[in-house]
């Protein structure tokens, strides 16, 4: 329990410090376990935050689903960390596990307050920093010194530093011996949210490409109309199945608090949906965080609830039943109805 109420205020602080920096955060979820713990956008970034305690929590199919998600969101993804096992993670060194980029809450803040980014990456064997080529054979240059005087003033080969003027990495302690001596800086900063990859297009059905359907579908994949994987729920299945025909391109979504994940063009733009299926009781209770996701995201969200539903919208979060869901045939009439009720 204390752990868990350790957490969440590591989340709120992190929340809080994007807000600062002129985010616009969905509200943590409660949703266990979970993908991610906040969205948060800026202009045209946008990212998706996960925070834990021990980053060696972190696995590589939890990783794979972060990477997904970046991937359909067109987002950026950090992870916010404390330690590695018993070992404290150090401020202004960026990690990584299964390529996804972690840092302590110190190093988020100086970067996003103060526009500080951090110099320094771990790597097996130490703490590295990325040299700048260029400004490094400008400096050597300026001070007359031969590739063989400045790899003796840092201690390692001539073709060392031929390697480091190439842009290459190098200890720490070597960036250092090199930027006293020259009395200027020649690290190059690390860009903690580089531009994300961008959607990824509709992937053929098993089907399509003329092969047998895998046992295991993966943590983020496509509904198609043939071949369609269960997601365990045939009232999910019936929905999604639902969306599908309509021309969405839908993804399963693992461990949100929605999930669907589609999208799909209407006229001039591309729009995203995120789909949660439930009770009246859960659509109470995730109306607003729903919503908060979408405004983020810049897309829009629906809940279709088992059962009737009473009312059209929930906090502007639209409100539809199967029977409703059925009716519509394309995307358009489907947005344009969400939209009314987004309103109501």
């Amino acid at each position: 329990m204390a752990k868990e109420r350790g957490r969440e205020r590591a989340i709120a602080r992190i929340r809080e410090t994007l807000e600062r920096a002129g985010f616009f955060v969905s509200d943590a979820h409660h949703v266990r376990p979970t993908a991610f713990d906040l969205m948060a956008r800026r202009d045209s970034l946008l990212l998706i935050v996960k925070i834990l305690k021990n980053i060696d929590a972190l696995d590589g199919a939890e990783a794979k689903r972060l990477q997904e998600l970046a991937h359909l969101f067109a987002a950026s993804v950090i992870l916010v960390g404390q330690g590695s096992g018993t070992t404290l993670l150090e401020p202004g060194v960026v990690y990584s596990r299964y390529g996804i980029p972690i840092v302590v809450e110190a190093s988020l803040e100086e970067y996003l307050s103060k526009g500080v980014p951090p110099f320094l990456f771990s790597s097996p064997g130490g703490i590295f920093a990325r040299i700048d080529g260029a400004r490094l054979r400008a400096l050597r240059d300026e001070h007359g010194l031969s590739l063989g005087a400045l790899a003796g003033i840092a201690g390692v080969s001539r073709r060392t530093i031929q390697l480091y003027e190439e842009s290459g990495g190098a200890e720490v302690t070597i960036v250092q011996r090199i930027e006293r001596y020259l009395g200027e800086p020649i690290a190059r900063p690390i860009e903690l949210f580089p531009s994300p990859a961008p959607r990824r297009p509709r992937p053929p059905s098993r089907e399509e490409a003329g092969e047998e359907e895998a046992d295991e579908p993966g943590p983020e994949r496509r509904v198609g109309p043939a071949g369609r994987p269960s997601t365990g729920d045939p009232v999910r299945d019936n929905v999604i199945a639902q969306l599908d025909g309509m021309g969405w391109e839908v993804y399963v979504t693992v461990r949100c608090p929605f999930d669907a994940f589609s999208t799909g063009s209407t006229g001039d733009s591309q729009d995203i949906l995120i789909t949660t299926v439930g009770s009246m009781r859960a659509a109470r209770h995730r109306a607003d965080l729903l919503q908060q996701i979408a405004r983020v995201a810049e897309g829009h969200a629906l809940f279709i609830v088992r059962g009737e539903a009473g009312r059209r919208s929930i906090e502007g979060l639209p409100l539809l039943t199967i029977r409703e869901l059925r009716r519509h045939r394309d995307r358009r009439e489907l947005m344009d109805e969400l939209a009314e009720r987004e309103s109501a």
